[in-house]
């Protein structure tokens, strides 16, 4: 008896707030898993009415990545989760500011850390939570369904600022150093700022993966 084909992915690529975040909603078998609504978290869940948001994960505690979370909770009651260390700075995300711009609103309590090796589940789709200090100190990516969300860790030619608050630069070497050996080169990289890539493109012409 042959095997249950595998439900179908898709991702709703929405670019948002003033320095143009990337939020991704990852739907399959209509749940829906939001990550990094950096603003417009009211509009967000309406373009999202035609499925149900189970879950809204940061990929870290930049205001530009948390500044909808509060909006979008509310419109939808989906648990919020990420992790630890950046706790705090999305607690006061609002009052933050990047290269002027002041952010929408702070971020609530997360429902659920997550940590290391934990997966996040969006219908059948399973995604494993790694751990990706650097650009903050709770930094993650998301890696299943051959996709990696990055959040800022990772961009197409180039890698996160570590001069802003939490940054690392030695933490960030050690995480990418681990993200190039443990995600294969046919993974869809997609970013928090710009394009996505792919693992094998990086691998070829990224310096910071050299």
């Amino acid at each position: 008896m042959a095997e249950d084909a595998p439900s179908p992915i898709e991702i709703r690529q929405m670019v948002v707030g003033a320095i143009e975040t990337n939020c991704y909603a990852v739907i399959c078998d209509g749940e829906c898993m939001v990550i990094d609504p950096g603003a417009s978290g009211k509009a967000i869940a309406e373009r999202l009415s035609d499925v149900h948001v189970a879950s809204i994960v940061a990929t870290h505690g930049h205001g530009d990545h948390v500044s909808g979370v509060a909006a979008l909770k509310a419109a939808t009651a989906a648990p919020f989760s990420m992790a630890a260390p950046d706790v705090e700075m999305a607690l006061h995300a609002g009052f933050g500011q990047f290269d002027g711009v002041p952010y929408d609103d702070d971020a609530p309590r997360p429902d659920v850390i997550l940590s290391d090796g934990d997966e996040v589940h969006v219908g059948p789709a399973v995604f494993r939570v790694i751990s990706c200090p650097g650009h903050t100190p709770g930094g993650i990516t998301l890696v299943g369904e051959g996709l990696a969300f990055v959040g800022d860790t990772l961009f197409a030619g180039s890698a996160g600022r570590t001069d802003l608050e939490g940054g690392d630069a030695d933490a960030l070497a050690r995480t990418l150093s681990r993200l190039k050996s443990e995600l294969p080169p046919s993974t869809t990289i997609l970013t928090g700022h710009g394009p996505s890539t792919t693992m094998a493109a990086e691998l070829e012409g990224n310096p910071y993966l050299r």
